[in-house]
């Protein structure tokens, strides 16, 4: 019986690579590096700040990441103001949340992304409160696929990790799902490709938001209807 759902942020509920790219090659080009295409942060982004910024700074030449703390300041100040430069819910995803919300699941965000910023990133979205409890990237609880902040939300829900969908677009989220003991869904419309999907251990992949539905009369029956 599903009771919750976990969604990740960017590339799952929130189309945010380019608010990603425009702060990262702000920062780059401030040390003296190019701009990368933002396609590329499809790649580089989903695993908190630091693994963005040695991603980038790897392929800019800078192999040892000399300039990690430089980079990660600004990339970080940048961010802080412009976090929600041209970022947009998905097609079909405020629907398919509201149809969840109308059948008693409740829901949450798990994210990578520094705690105010995911904050910021989803109430100005979804509005404030919407969700029913969104935890970002802070110093208690270790960043994904570390189950850390899986295993909170399922707890505050008072719920058990079994009976939680664990949604996201990456390898990470298929690995948190998993090791959270959750169902782990993957989905098309985000950052990554359905071969890494199923390479991670998705239960689930699904191509548009209201699949999302399907999978929950699926494992629930007719409870949620």
């Amino acid at each position: 019986m599903i009771k919750a759902a976990i969604f990740d942020l960017d590339g799952t509920i929130g189309d945010t690579v380019e608010s990603i790219a425009y702060s990262a090659n702000r920062a780059l080009r401030d040390i003296g590096y190019q701009a990368f295409p933002v396609e590329n942060y499809k790649y580089y982004a989903g695993d908190g700040v630091d693994e963005l910024v040695r991603r980038t700074l790897r392929d800019s030449g800078d192999t040892n990441c000399s300039q990690f703390e430089q980079m990660k300041s600004i990339y970080k100040a940048y961010f802080a103001k412009d976090c929600m430069y041209h970022v947009k819910p998905f097609p079909g995803i405020c629907e398919m949340l509201s149809e969840l919300k109308k059948r008693g699941i409740r829901i949450a965000v798990l994210s990578n992304k520094p705690y105010a910023q995911a904050i910021d990133v989803v109430e100005s979205l979804f509005g404030k409160d919407y969700f029913d409890y969104i935890q970002g990237q802070t110093e208690t609880i270790r960043r994904k696929p570390a189950p850390d902040g899986a295993f909170a939300i399922a707890e505050k829900f008072a719920v058990e990790t079994g009976e939680c969908l664990y949604v996201g677009d990456t390898n990470t989220d298929m690995q948190t799902g998993n090791a959270a003991h959750m169902h782990p869904v993957g989905v098309l419309w985000g950052f990554r490709d359905r071969k890494e999907l199923e390479k991670n251990h998705s239960e689930y992949v699904i191509e548009k938001p209201q699949e999302l539905i399907e999978i929950l009369e699926k494992i629930n029956g007719g409870d949620n209807k």
